[in-house]
Parts: C-alpha cells; structure tokens; sequence
C-alpha cells in the first residue's frame, strides 16, 4: 500500500499523537493540530517530518488556514482523523455551569464539523477517502454526571451516520471509533473528576471502570490505533458509516 496523506486533530497528546506516531512509522505524510503550545513543540521534535501546528479546533480561522495548508502542500488527503476532544465539566446537570456546558460541545461535535466540512469536499472532489471520528462508548451509554460528555460523543456518532450517507456515493468512508476507558494521563483527570462528583473514591471509580467491561480492562491508546491503521486499510474497503468500539466490550457505565 502507498503512503497515505493523513490529517489528525488534537494529535500532539494522548490518542492523537499515538495515531500520529503509528501512521508515520508506517511510512505516511502526517499532519497533526493541537490547542496545546507546547505538546505541539514536542510532537513536531519527535515526529520531524511531520506538519505539526498549534490550532484549536473551535477557532474556525486558525483551522481553515492549518487545512489550507495541509490542502496546498500535499494536494489532497486520504485519511482524516477527527479526534480533538475535552472531558468537560462533571455534576448533575441542575449543577453544571451553561458556559462549561457550551465548551465541552463546541470542541468536541463543533470541532468536528469544521474538520469534517473541510474534508468533505476534498474527498468528494477526489472520489475518495476515510474520515475517522473519534466518539466514545459514551456515545452509546448513557454515563452519570457526565451529561455534556456524552451529549457530545451521542452527536458524534449521528454525524458519522449521516456523512457516511452523504459521501458514500462519492467513495468516501466514514466511520466513528468508539475508545472505553484509555489508560493515560487524560483518563486520570477523568477519574478524579468523576469522582468529586459522584462521592467515590478514585480508585472506586477505576474499578466501575474495570468492572463494566466483559474483559475487565482498560485499553491503550495503541489498541485504538490499531483499529485505525486497520480502517485505513485496503483490508476495510467496504466497512463505511460503523461504530466501532474498542472497550473490551462495556456492559454498564453506572456504580
């Protein structure tokens, strides 16, 4: 397989940056975007040939003109990877803040249409091309006092539905991919979070985690980028508007 022009947003950190790392030791031209300086400045050091760039995902100039660029320097793209994301706040919903509440949404679904749109009429230009979505299996379960979180990955999942629709006649793909609990320093912020929230302990949290999986684990981000590289393959020509979730298979979200 030729080397694929692959796009990935908040790829400096976390998920991201793991799918920046594995498409290009595979030989692939990466560009990658994060709202994180200096994350950027460290994924732009260790992956050198890669166009790295600090933009938020809900500035709609900073992104248009990151896409330009990518758009102008390689003539097109093959794999897009809309991946930026935030937890957001956590409570009951009678005690969440509007504001925190607009935020959580506006990275994680506005981002995405900003990336997507952009996409979208690339790969419909060129008759092809894969958008992956990062959602969560939040977006398939319902998860106490994380209603923005999962308001958000819900959507992001009808996006996926509906672009897969759209760009299927055109030879374009799109799928979501569904991360569980992702071990990693963001997933520790999580569980400390949830667990001010809810009255747990943290370690009370994690094991709500554990226990909710049918393989009683957590994944790695790596788990995650193998789902990727394998989306990005000729090996998943035909696999268009599927959820796909790499979770060790999530039974229950609730203590």
């Amino acid at each position: 397989m030729s080397a694929q022009r692959v796009v990935i947003t908040g790829g400096a950190s976390g998920i991201g940056l793991t799918l920046a790392r594995r498409f290009a030791a595979r030989g692939d031209w990466v560009a990658l975007c994060d709202a994180d300086a200096a994350a950027v400045s460290a994924a732009q050091e260790a992956l050198p040939d890669t166009i790295a760039r600090h933009v938020d995902v809900t500035d709609a100039a900073g992104m248009e003109a990151f896409l330009s660029e990518v758009e102008t320097s390689w003539g097109g793209v093959d794999v897009v990877c809309a991946n930026a994301g935030t937890g957001g706040p956590a409570g009951r919903i009678e005690d969440l803040d509007y504001d925190a509440w607009r935020a959580c949404l506006d990275v994680n679904l506005n981002g995405a249409f900003l990336t997507c749109r952009w996409a979208a009429r690339v790969m419909r230009a060129q008759g092809a091309g894969l958008i992956l979505i990062t959602s969560s299996t939040s977006g398939l379960h319902g998860v106490p006092y994380r209603s923005p979180y999962v308001a958000a990955k819900w959507g992001l999942i009808g996006l996926t539905k509906t672009l897969a629709m759209e760009l299927g006649p055109a030879g374009v793909r799109v799928n979501a991919i569904a991360p569980g609990a992702v071990t990693g320093d963001r997933m520790d912020r999580v569980v400390a979070m949830e667990a001010a929230a809810s009255g747990l302990t943290e370690d009370a949290v994690r094991q709500i985690y554990v226990k909710g999986t049918s393989l009683r684990t957590w994944v790695t981000a790596d788990d995650l980028a193998d789902m990727a590289l394998f989306l990005a393959s000729p090996a998943a020509a035909r696999i268009s508007g599927q959820v796909l979730a790499v979770d060790g298979h999530t039974e229950s979200m609730v203590p």
